[in-house]
């Protein structure tokens, strides 16, 4: 698929929206990247000089493939695509293929892995980092919040639902340092208009970024259509374009959809990725 192609119809060949049959047996050609420039050059991001590094942390939780016996091996995992990888995996596509693995045949779990790694790397353009846990090793997970300031029982009036940059200001004073997240973040689904929840988290030093107005801003991309990566950048670009901090971090966690959850982080370099805890609706 080529970018022109995608920007003048993006449902043109992504099976998101369609319905579908699934295969079974495994099928690598299912995985559908697109081209993040397509949409980084709407707020003025160039893969030649990305204003930030990060990742995209992918959850699956219904992955399963055949033991060498026939009996049904059942496992969680996580993949890590990078920011600069020049294609994102889209959404529907991926869950297609994680499940084309059902019927297929595995010496082991670590083949499953070396397989993933391979094909998801090459659909993104980047190395892929795969991690898979069969449930027989009883995996855990975290649960929790952030080690930061909530903006959501601010008291304020919203009346804007289409993305409103306009709407960051700071304050005079010294700089600081801190983290604000909220839950209220929604946006949907470029394609099929669905919506998509998650929390965002800002983590930034710089100028005191005014709070209502930030929490607005968050409220602004109720009705906005775009990929879960694309608002996370679209975000970060805002809040440095703004706010104009001196180093900047935003991280959203959107709840799963067909058995995946999607991540996004992206940063100015000065804050690492944070670790893989779950927010509640995860």
């Amino acid at each position: 698929m080529n970018a022109t192609t995608l920007h003048d119809d993006p449902s043109h060949a992504s099976p998101l929206g369609k319905a579908t049959e699934y295969q079974n047996h495994y099928a690598p050609e299912l995985l559908f990247p697109i081209p993040r420039q397509l949409k980084r050059s709407e707020i003025g991001i160039a893969d030649s000089a990305l204003p930030f590094v990060g990742e995209d942390l992918w959850n699956a939780y219904e992955l399963s493939w055949l033991n060498t016996k026939g009996k049904p091996v059942v496992a969680v995992g996580t993949f890590r695509v990078p920011a600069d990888s020049p294609n994102l995996i889209e959404s529907k596509s991926f869950k297609l293929y994680l499940n084309s693995f059902n019927q297929s045949t595995f010496a082991s779990i670590e083949l499953v892995a070396q397989t993933m790694t391979r094909d998801l790397s090459a659909a993104a353009g980047r190395p892929v980092y795969v991690a898979l846990q069969a449930l027989a090793s009883a995996p855990t997970a975290n649960i929790g919040i952030p080690a930061g300031i909530p903006l959501d029982d601010l008291d304020i009036a919203c009346d804007c639902y289409q993305p409103s940059p306009n709407l960051l200001t700071t304050h005079a004073g010294e700089t600081v340092e801190e983290t604000l997240y909220s839950h209220l973040l929604k946006s949907n689904c470029l394609v099929t208009g669905q919506p998509d929840w998650a929390m965002v988290v800002i983590r930034y030093r710089g100028r005191p970024i005014d709070r209502a107005g930030l929490l607005r801003y968050i409220v602004s991309f109720r009705n906005h259509n775009e990929f879960h990566e694309q608002c996370v950048e679209r975000i970060f670009s805002d809040l440095q374009a703004h706010c104009q901090p001196e180093a900047l971090a935003v991280h959203a966690r959107y709840t799963r959809r067909g058995g995946l959850d999607i991540n996004p982080f992206r940063s100015t370099g000065d804050y690492p990725p944070p670790d893989n805890t779950r927010e509640i609706r995860q």
